[in-house]
């Protein structure tokens, strides 16, 4: 037998969220468990696997395709698709010690009109408020958008119509505009999904249908360091088992890569990463050199296998992964397998990004595994250093878990947004933060405000640059774990024309690290940074008359006005 996306569909399996008896046996044919029972598993010695809690149905059951969020009071927060007061899911919070606490239950309101079956979890926004979707629910009964704030007052922001998109499958997130993007599995053109921007008020835009050019995006948007977002469908594309895309904020898509079904894999089922090195990271369900799913390697246009699961005897490295990857701070990619192993409850593993993987746990390796089993969704790296997850199956009530795994790495600081302009507000999660003495983007110190042990409130300041944000605490300095980039702006140019060869002064703002200008998208060949706030660049050879652009590690700003290329 092999394992492939058709063997079952997306619609089968979301329909059989509330029960079960059903869910267990259709994501089993899925995933394939009953291909990976294995005798034996890689170990890695450095690491300590601990499980929090688990779910009795009361408080929640099933958290699906749920990362866990850090929250501003150093707590994770998170969904369960079924369970609670109503049987329609919940949102829950635990502390890192493993306190389990009910936030919301949903269907509170007459007809679920609040939602019901959050299988996606949440993003925390640069407000500090949570935002995320359900699966059904809402006032047309197709799903919902919804924000929830710490305490757990929720509110519905939008609700699907079919027409716009239906049953969203996974969570959101916030780019670099404020905004919130996010994929519904059906619904749209050709009832296969869709794209769709919403703002923090609730006002949501349809991007793109699709239609032909992919089917069913059940994986999270990501958005890259140039601004465009990328994202997988499970299915379609030219061979039929899934691809990868790029979309504008403007709704322009272009298919990357359609999947083979081969060495190359299939049935991507979740979000790509953008690593350090620039290059894009994810998993495929099925295919691959053994069937059992596969990591690659993304540059557009062109997917490089870097594992093929189920390469050793019984699948005991793990098989079918759903999840995605992270990048954590020691620059390794983590992620889980939803099966193989040696127990058959799917696996928690290290990539290195030229495809060295080592298994670090092992789910159901306890007695009726109530450690765990069937990690569906990826791993979140919290300030503390821990990998934090939750599992579908498993537990003492075989309701699904939340467990850590600690693999040696040390505290750090995270920026809930990651790139902002001069003057937008942040916010900065961490661990003992009291007593803090400095906050620092680069090397420009910034004012800032320390509003608990877990929060810092702050602005990007004046002549900062992309890269590391530096806390400085009582017991040492804490960076970031991934740069921010500090975007910039032009504000005014002069002369407004002029031949090829004219000197041209571009005034804005955090231009220091530009290493590209254009004038009509030819490419200057001589500029110079005069300051933050002025560069001189000379107008090219083929230059045409339109718009000046500039680019640093931050992005690329773009000019207002026209400037004309005068014979």
């Amino acid at each position: 037998m092999t394992c492939t996306p058709e063997t079952i569909s997306p619609s089968q399996a979301r329909s059989a969220v509330k029960h079960d008896s059903e869910k267990r046996g259709l994501c089993q044919l899925l995933c394939g468990v009953l291909l990976f029972l294995a005798t034996s598993a890689l170990a890695s010695p450095a690491q300590t696997f601990t499980s929090l809690a688990s779910f009795n149905g009361t408080d929640g059951a099933y958290p699906y395709y749920v990362y866990l969020v850090q929250g501003t009071d150093g707590n994770l927060y998170g969904t369960a698709s079924s369970g609670g007061a109503n049987n329609e899911g919940t949102v829950f919070k635990t502390t890192t010690a493993g306190k389990l606490t009910t936030q919301y239950n949903f269907c509170s309101l007459t007809s679920c009109a609040d939602g019901g079956e959050p299988a996606a979890g949440l993003v925390l926004a640069s407000n500090g408020t949570f935002y995320g979707t359900t699966l059904s629910g809402g006032t047309n009964g197709q799903g919902a958008v919804y924000k929830i704030t710490p305490a757990g007052k929720l509110s519905n922001l939008h609700s699907f119509n079919n027409t716009d998109g239906a049953s969203p499958y996974v969570g959101l997130i916030q780019a670099a505009n404020g905004s919130f993007y996010g994929t519904t599995s059906r619904g749209g053109t050709g009832n296969v999904g869709t794209i769709f921007e919403i703002t923090p008020g609730g006002k949501l835009s349809s991007l793109h249908s699709f239609n032909g050019d992919g089917e069913f995006p059940d994986g999270r948007l990501v958005q890259g360091t140039i601004g465009n977002f990328y994202g997988t469908t499970y299915m379609g594309g030219a061979n039929g088992v899934g691809t990868v895309f790029q979309i504008t904020t403007g709704g322009k898509l272009t298919t990357l890569y359609s999947f083979t079904g081969g060495g190359d894999g299939a049935g991507p089922a979740d979000a790509l990463i953008q690593a350090s090195n620039g290059k894009f990271y994810g998993t495929t369900s099925a295919g691959g050199a053994n069937s059992g799913g596969t990591v690659f390697e993304m540059t557009p246009g062109k997917v490089r296998t870097i594992y093929s699961f189920c390469s050793l005897s019984s699948c005991a490295d793990g098989g079918t992964p759903l999840a995605g990857l992270i990048q954590a701070t020691d620059g390794n990619l983590y992620g889980t397998t939803s099966a193989g192993g040696a127990n058959g409850g799917g696996t928690i593993f290290r990539i290195t990004t030229a495809g060295t993987l080592t298994t670090l746990y092992s789910f159901c390796s306890q007695t009726g595994c109530t450690d765990g089993d069937s990690p569906y969704e990826g791993l979140l790296q919290a300030t503390n250093g821990a990998l934090y997850g939750t599992t579908y199956y498993g537990g003492t009530d075989n309701d699904g878990t939340i467990y850590s795994l600690s693999v040696g790495l040390g505290p750090f600081v995270q920026t809930v947004t990651t790139s902002g302009k001069v003057g937008a507000a942040v916010i900065i999660l961490g661990n003992n933060l009291t007593g803090t003495t400095s906050v620092s983007f680069g090397r420009t110190a910034a004012t800032f405000t320390v509003a608990s042990d877990t929060e810092i409130k702050t602005t990007v300041p004046t002549g900062a640059t992309t890269g590391t944000v530096a806390v400085t605490t009582p017991k040492g300095t804490l960076k970031s774990n991934v740069p921010f980039r500090v975007i910039p702006h032009i504000t005014s140019f002069t002369p407004m024309n002029g031949p090829i060869g004219t000197p041209v002064t571009i005034t804005g703002v955090s231009l220091t690290q530009t290493s590209k200008v254009t004038f009509g998208g030819v490419k200057a060949t001589s500029f110079t940074v005069n300051s933050d706030t002025q560069v001189t660049a000379t107008v090219p050879t083929g230059a045409v008359t339109g718009r000046i652009a500039i680019t640093t590690p931050g992005g690329t700003a773009v000019s207002s006005g026209i400037f004309t290329v005068t014979q």
